[in-house]
């Protein structure tokens, strides 16, 4: 017998031709098990889950809950869900992400924002926006609202210098911006939009989605918004360089492109980015949500509309403006008295009624959904540029709105309870309108 057995590269034995040792899943049953009870299922249920699954029943080697890593038959969750985002929004690129802001983030620098460069965007609206432009190093430029609690397109163009890279309009809080002016002076001015729909999914303005009017729509589908389970978010656009751009910042390493160490395709393409992918597990989750998002939309608008269509009108309240009755989603109601001292009294009334309603009111605490408040992005000296009164109606109306909360859920007669008691407490307070009823 030879001291050195042929190899079996020639036809000699194996050295190693099967295991005997037993693989384990590296994510098994005690995951799923911790998933679930994040869930909320009660122990006795998970009792019931512990005997009936155990690892020898998942496929291969258990789950993987990344991206691009799928250890089990069923299709990547991330991919179905952004096949279904192209499909309800009717785009040609979508991208799920970890967030609404890592959306605007990518957004941004995907269209050309940089040191220097200038966006303008409401003076009322989630911080996020604004420090995704600063995150970038560029400057966010705060235009001022009108009683729609949006950007006000009449304040935008003088705003406008040469450092202008982008218009930001957000559709916050259920509503939607005026988007037909605000698009006619970013064409004259040859500047892009990014809409921000982190608060308005499934909002239209003249029957088109929101997210789909500009250059890139950013949606945040989370477990704050009316979609969404966790943390997560959607890129969508029709533009390909633009999603290029957005996915090498959302994903530097490649794994996005067809060719994953191929030179630049265009210049502009490739740069040094991070990774905000959105794991398996949150678009598990966030693929069911966003097939809800029609039926959650329709029942807000039902109950709203319910309620609005029976309000009267009153002297010395004003209804907040709507730019698309029809595509609004209604989830809030919102109105301004004429005085504050008023809307102290209407609110306090409409609580004993057992409708919930608020108004922050002249000495509100700090917020960061207005302009002047956003420290980590406007800085903190009283002398700052954007101080209070730089936007003097967003100061105004943020402060004087009134606020009622709607419920998807509520039926009919719980809507016209509500209807009733917001018209008997304003009756009590205000004069009466010569006007038909009706705020839609």
């Amino acid at each position: 017998m030879s001291d050195h057995p042929e190899l079996a590269l020639n036809g000699g034995e194996k050295a190693f031709a099967s295991r005997t040792g037993r693989a384990q899943p590296k994510v098994g049953v005690e995951e799923f098990l911790s998933i679930a009870e994040r869930f909320g299922f009660k122990p006795d249920a998970l009792e019931r889950l512990r005997k009936t699954v155990g690892n020898e029943d998942l496929e291969g080697n258990g789950p993987n809950l990344a991206r691009y890593i799928c250890a089990f038959p069923a299709p990547p969750k991330g991919e179905e869900f952004e096949r279904l985002a192209k499909e309800i929004f009717g785009v040609q690129h979508a991208l799920s992400i970890t967030s609404g802001t890592a959306a605007l983030h990518c957004a941004f620098h995907a269209v050309g924002v940089g040191p220097g460069a200038e966006v303008i965007l409401p003076a009322l609206g989630f911080m996020a926006t604004s420090s995704a432009v600063a995150l970038l190093g560029g400057k966010p430029v705060f235009c001022d609202v009108d009683e729609s609690l949006q950007m006000d397109p009449a304040r935008i163009e003088p705003l406008i210098t040469e450092h202008t890279v982008a218009l930001a309009p957000t559709h916050h809080w259920g509503t939607v911006c005026d988007m037909d002016p605000i698009l006619e002076v970013a064409r004259r001015h040859n500047l892009k939009v990014i809409e921000d729909c982190a608060q308005a999914p499934g909002a239209r303005y003249r029957g088109r989605h929101v997210g789909t009017l500009g250059d890139i729509g950013c949606f945040s589908i989370s477990a704050y918004k009316i979609i969404g389970g966790g943390e997560g978010g959607l890129v969508i656009t029709d533009d390909e360089h633009f999603f290029a751009r957005v996915c090498q910042l959302a994903e530097c390493g490649g794994l996005w492109r067809p060719d994953r160490f191929g030179p630049p395709r265009w210049e502009g393409e490739l740069f040094p980015g991070t990774n905000y992918r959105l794991s398996e597990l949150e678009s598990a989750v966030d693929v069911i949500q966003l097939r809800k998002l029609e039926n959650v939309v329709g029942r807000y608008r039902r109950v709203s509309r319910r309620i609005l269509r029976q309000l009267r009108r009153f002297e010395e309240i004003t209804p907040q403006k709507v730019n698309d009755s029809a595509g609004e989603i209604g989830y809030m109601l919102r109105f301004f008295p004429a005085r504050f001292e008023l809307g102290v009294q209407v609110c306090e009334a409409l609580r004993a009624e057992g409708i919930g309603a608020s108004m922050r009111g002249p000495n509100r605490p700090p917020d960061w959904h207005i302009y002047s408040d956003m420290v980590p992005v406007v800085g903190a000296d009283p002398q700052r540029e954007w101080r209070p009164g730089r936007c003097p109606r967003a100061d105004d109306l943020f402060a004087r709105c009134i606020g009622i909360g709607v419920d998807q859920w509520w039926s009919d007669t719980d809507a016209d309870c509500v209807a009733a008691g917001i018209n008997k407490v304003l009756a009590a307070y205000c004069t009466p309108a010569d006007a038909p009823p009706g705020w839609l």
